[in-house]
């Protein structure tokens, strides 16, 4: 999932991933949880970010098979902007402009690069990137 705000996202990175990889936050949906209500938690359980779930826009979905699961691509507006990591879900995240996200999807951003083509991630940041709004 990507949470935005105005003409930024905002990005995360874990300690395990190689140095420069930042990709979108992600978590597993609870019993009892719609989509998007489980996006909303995750975002504000890994960041401190409050996202409305009924503003969640889905994009599409991709079976995964580590561990079995379906992979959901969603955008949520986020209602407010301070981070507030939880380091035991997360080594850091911030915000990203768009015109960053487009040059990290066009290999051309010197410090950071985005999760491969095949992961969802790579797409939500790619149809987000690509929009004028």
């Amino acid at each position: 999932m990507l949470a935005v705000k105005g003409d930024k996202c905002l990005l995360g990175r874990q300690k395990m991933w190689p140095k420069g990889m930042w990709s979108c936050l992600a978590g597993f949906i609870e019993p009892g949880e719609t989509l998007e209500q489980g996006a909303a938690r995750e975002v504000h359980e890994e960041a401190g970010i409050h996202c409305d779930p009924a503003k969640t826009e889905y994009l599409f979905c991709q079976p995964w098979p580590f561990p079995s699961s379906l992979m959901i691509g969603l955008i949520l507006p986020a209602e407010s902007d301070e981070i507030a990591v939880d380091k035991n879900e997360l080594e850091t995240a911030r915000w990203f402009s768009r015109d960053e996200i487009r040059r990290v999807l066009a290999g051309q951003h010197d410090e950071m690069f985005a999760p491969p083509p095949f992961a969802v991630a790579h797409h939500i940041m790619k149809e987000w990137a690509e929009r004028d709004d």
